[in-house]
Formats: structure tokens, sequence, C-alpha cells
């Protein structure tokens, strides 16, 4: 083995005290530039592929407003209410209207009697004033009296008991009402019960 004064063995010690232990005088120190024995390699430049594309997240989904989904949310909610609010306004009404029919179908039978005392002129006194008070409250309700001698004949608001024919009408006619109907609004709660007469 040779040896070589130039080849240390051990550690390298340096000396970068600023202040001398022997004269106490303060030392310069060199400035600080780049180590020689490093090469430093420029920086990698992002490409066009690498930057982040403003429209997507990080995972690469498209970007989306917290403000448009929030009003977006909020006009979904509002449309699901509304419809829930006309919907039982719907149901409401209908109860509503089947409750009173209810009511009133039960009253046929007095407004039939208060009726028949009308056309036997026996509809008179306290008697007359009180039947035709209980005919405007249920008038109020949106109950109305329907079936009249001459009217054609519709089978969806009339019931035939009888069937004769007659020179005197061109078509299928109600000559003879013996119970009148009543309907609220569109709805027949009691068909006309009517004769019926068909042209010869």
């Amino acid at each position: 083995m040779t040896d070589h004064p130039d080849e240390h063995e051990g550690p390298i010690i340096r000396d970068r005290r600023r202040i001398d232990p022997v004269t106490g005088a303060v030392r310069e120190q060199p400035a600080p530039g780049p180590d020689p024995t490093s090469v430093e390699e420029p920086a990698e430049q992002p490409g066009p592929a690498d930057q982040p594309d403003p429209d997507t997240d990080a995972a690469g989904e498209p970007a989306t407003d917290p403000l448009a989904e929030r009003t977006a949310d909020l006009q979904r909610v509002q449309a699901v209410y509304a419809n829930y609010r006309r919907r039982v306004e719907r149901d409401r009404e209908a109860v509503r209207v089947m409750a009173v029919a209810s009511v009133l179908n039960a009253l046929l039978p007095v407004l039939d009697d208060i009726g028949r005392a009308r056309e036997h002129g026996e509809l008179e006194g306290a008697f007359k004033s009180v039947g035709e008070a209980l005919e405007g409250i249920v008038e109020k309700l949106g109950l109305s009296r329907y079936g009249e001698p001459g009217d054609p004949f519709d089978p969806a608001v009339h019931e035939a008991l009888t069937h004769t024919h007659s020179a005197e009408v061109t078509e299928p006619t109600a000559v003879q009402v013996f119970q009148p109907g009543y309907r609220i609004g569109e709805r027949v709660i009691r068909p006309a019960r009517v004769a019926v007469a068909d042209p010869e």
C-alpha cells in the first residue's frame, strides 16, 4: 500500500468561526456562491398539457359554481313546494265538496216535501218562511235544482222511468218530471226522474 501525502484519513475539519481564537480579530467571511461541484439543473417549466384547467377541479371533474348549485336547489325546492300546495288545496276542496254533498243529499227529502207542498198550495204561514229559508241556505252552499218538462233527455243527468212516443217532439224529451234533480256545480248528486217521449 502506497501512502500519498495529499490523502487524509478521517474527517476534514474546517474552521468557520467569525472571530479568530488566537488574535481575537473578526475574520472576513467568503461570499456565499454556488458549489462548483454541484450542477444545478434548470427547473422544468410546465407545458400546456400540465397547466390546470380552470373549468375542472383537482379530480378532473367539471368545476361547478356553488352559487348556481344553491340557486338550482332552491328552485327545485320551490317547485316541489308549489306542487305540494296545489295538491293540498285541490284535495281540501274535494273533501269540502264531498262533505257538503253528503249533508245536502240528506236534506233532499225535505226539499222534495217543500216542493210538493208548494205545488199543492200548502206552503203557507210559518212553514213557508222556514221552507224558503232552507232553500236559500242550500242554494248558497251551491245546490241547484234542475229538471223541467220539455227538457231534452240527457242520460247523464236524467233517469227515465217511463218511455212513450209522441208526434209533438223532434228528439228524446222529458215530457214529465216525477222528481227533480239536484247538482252541485257540475256534479250530479241526484238525477232527475222523468218520463221520456221519443218522436214517432
